[in-house]
């Protein structure tokens, strides 16, 4: 199937690692033009490196999305884009009295105030053009909130309220903004948390795996898999869609 993104400009923060890397890796097999930006340099000329192997143009921005003014030049830097997936920022576990204010500032400066500056930069232009797709990567636990990640699923809440809210406005400019809810997603930070763990529940790390027996199909997402349900609906082929998230979680919560 033709996903009709041939010379689209695509920008993805967080792409140099996870599903961020997954999401530019999959819009470049399709022919789109891709910026990945993050912060770790090294990282990012690694991704860079990967990515040019697919034969499209690959450009690399290291930058802070927890920083204002970084953000505000990456969007000058960057200059027309077609879509731009926010994908960047981890938030830490911990309940309510395990985390001190400033770690609850700190991480939604780059994932809550990051997207939504990076959402109202891009969206000027592509207001201004009369096209573009915004792509918000949340989390499925910003719609069954736990007390032990409060932090990041009160984030996660809260991003999903502003892009259904800028997505059924963008409408009127003819540019799409949606969202994406992974569930847990085997990447290097999941990993690494179900190795803990595993060593803590059975003394062995090794055994992270069993720890997820009860996830649907037994197993994490890949990135590869959340990948492919971004690209497709941030095609025009999808051409419909804006104001939503779509939950890409098996059916997690809805299990007993």
């Amino acid at each position: 199937m033709d996903l009709q993104l041939a010379g689209q400009r695509i920008l993805v923060t967080g792409g140099s690692k996870g599903i961020g890397f997954a999401i530019a890796e999959l819009f470049a097999a399709e022919g789109a033009d891709i910026m990945i930006v993050g912060r770790d340099e090294a990282r990012l000329a690694a991704a860079k490196d990967r990515l040019a192997t697919l034969g499209t143009a690959i450009t690399a921005h290291a930058c802070d999305i927890g920083d204002a003014s970084a953000r505000k030049s990456l969007i000058e830097t960057a200059g027309e884009i077609d879509v731009l997936v926010n994908c960047a920022g981890a938030i830490p576990g911990g309940d309510l009295f395990a985390l001190p204010i400033e770690t609850w500032q700190e991480s939604w400066q780059l994932k809550v105030f990051g997207y939504i500056d990076m959402t109202r930069l891009a969206l000027e232009g592509m207001k201004a053009r009369g096209s573009g797709t915004i792509v918000n990567i949340i989390g499925d636990l910003g719609r069954s909130p736990r007390f032990d990640y409060v932090c990041g699923s009160t984030a996660n809440a809260a991003l999903i309220a502003f892009t259904e809210a800028v997505g059924a406005k963008s409408t009127d400019w003819n540019v799409r903004v949606f969202g994406v809810n992974p569930s847990g997603t085997k990447t290097d930070r999941v990993v690494q948390v179900a190795r803990k763990r595993a060593e803590s529940a059975m003394g062995d790390p090794e055994r992270w795996p069993e720890i997820l027996a009860n996830l649907p199909f037994g197993r994490l997402a890949e990135p590869e898999e959340i990948a492919r349900m971004v690209v497709m609906l941030a095609s025009p082929l999808a051409g419909y869609l804006s104001g939503t998230v779509v939950d890409v979680d098996a059916g997690l919560r809805h299990r007993k």
